[in-house]
């Protein structure tokens, strides 16, 4: 039976490899270095070309680091490195929650430290060959050493409950633990941005002036109760924009990246505000949480069938069966589902986007929304071509030019000030 699981494993992993290949086969071939009709006089042709050599190096970069990370797990499998770092963590100990955390912890910083030659290049060469890194080497390292520190702390930590659990619940595991992490997410989702961002970048209340009065007006029209508008020093480490929503209830807070206000007039911050507004009137982000909660209970509910049975260690060549060793083949094997379900959330998510456009198209101005999103796609050299089934697989957010299509199909009331909430 463990052989068989083995072979699973490894078709599994090949499985993944070839269609993400595949994939990306397909998108390379809608790249054309023609600008698309509905976007000439408004993008500029030698930045559209500049956009393609960008995805052209991004790909080449991506077709081998996703070459090595697959060499990498492929060899772990074949030549029995899983069983041997089990094994090897058996000498100093056989506490299951001690186990837990130096074989997921030494993979995790092996993975790390082999991925950071890749990071370094990616940063400072190709965002640099292109005008958008911002990060310098001291920024660079320290993320590292903060990242690995929060690893340690926050994920070290809520895995060593979770084996606690498993140890001393029996039956009842996966709902106490669900409990727990459905809690860590709900606390995540409102704390975040307190707790977590302010160890990376500064986020500082904006100042007072037209850009505020004219997103608090907008917030007042559409019964948004806003205390807090932020700005984040995204300028810090890249010259990309961005803005995003975080919190519930009286935690909510808009956060918008230092160079979306540098490089958008104010017309269009508001509507980039207003699309954000719009998740928050159509619940999407309590919408997202929820989901996210019943995922995980889900995976927990299965893992808990088969987490006890001894086959899942045997299968990577583990003797001794492992709480740590049966969620690694648990994890793999759990890969097709959670594509499935990967893909209904991209659906749910690109139909959420598509309802927060129109939400700030009806509720203030459409051809705002139109320019900073064309102004945000040019400045970030986004795909304007990517291929249909790429967009089915991996676009949380519909493409640009299907965005303004849709956009364009609205039909906004006469007198847009007077409309409060739909």
């Amino acid at each position: 039976m463990a052989q068989y699981i083995f072979y699973v494993i490894l078709i599994i992993v090949i499985l993944d490899f070839l269609l993400e290949r595949f994939l990306d086969y397909l998108n390379r071939s809608y790249w054309s270095d023609e600008l698309p009709a509905v976007l000439e006089g408004i993008y500029d042709p030698d930045r559209y070309k500049k956009s393609q050599q960008y995805l052209q190096t991004n790909h080449r970069f991506s077709q081998i680091t996703e070459t090595f990370n697959f060499i990498l797990v492929a060899g772990m499998l074949l030549l029995g490195g899983f069983a041997f770092l089990d094994q090897l963590i058996r000498q100093f100990t056989i506490h299951p929650v001690l186990m837990a955390l130096l074989f997921f912890g030494i993979l995790g910083f092996i993975a790390d430290l082999l991925g950071t030659p890749f990071s370094v290049y990616a940063t400072f060469v190709i965002e640099e060959r292109f005008g958008f890194n911002k990060t310098t080497v001291r920024t660079f390292i320290l993320d590292k050493i903060k990242g690995w520190f929060l690893g340690l702390i926050i994920g070290g930590g809520l895995l060593a409950l979770i084996v606690w659990i498993y140890m001393f619940t029996g039956a009842w595991f996966w709902l106490i633990a669900w409990g727990v992490i459905s809690f860590f997410t709900v606390f995540m989702a409102m704390f975040y941005s307190n707790l977590i961002v302010p160890l990376f970048n500064k986020q500082t209340p904006l100042e007072p002036g037209e850009l505020r009065d004219a997103i608090e007006t907008f917030a007042a029209r559409v019964s948004f109760r806003l205390k807090d508008i932020y700005v984040i020093d995204g300028s810090k480490r890249s010259a990309k924009a961005n803005a995003y929503f975080t919190g519930l209830g009286r935690k909510k807070r808009i956060v918008l990246y230092d160079t979306l206000i540098k490089d958008h007039p104010r017309e269009e911050l508001v509507a980039v505000l207003a699309h954000e507004v719009g998740h928050y009137k159509k619940k999407h982000t309590l919408a997202g949480i929820i989901t996210s909660v019943i995922q995980t209970g889900l995976m927990l509910f299965i893992l808990s069938l088969f987490l006890d049975s001894p086959e899942l260690s045997r299968a990577l060549g583990s003797p001794e069966p492992s709480f740590h060793m049966g969620v690694l083949v648990f994890g793999i094997l759990y890969t097709p589902l959670s594509l499935a379900l990967g893909l209904i959330m991209n659906i749910v998510s690109r139909k959420h986007e598509y309802a927060a456009d129109r939400y700030a198209s009806v509720h203030y101005r459409p051809d705002s929304l139109k320019d900073a999103l064309i102004r945000l796609s040019v400045n970030n050299l986004s795909n304007l071509r990517p291929h249909p089934a790429y967009v089915f697989f991996y676009y949380s957010h519909p493409p640009l030019l299907k965005r303004l299509e849709a956009i364009s199909d609205i039909t906004p009331p006469d007198h847009q000030e007077g409309n409060t909430d739909e």
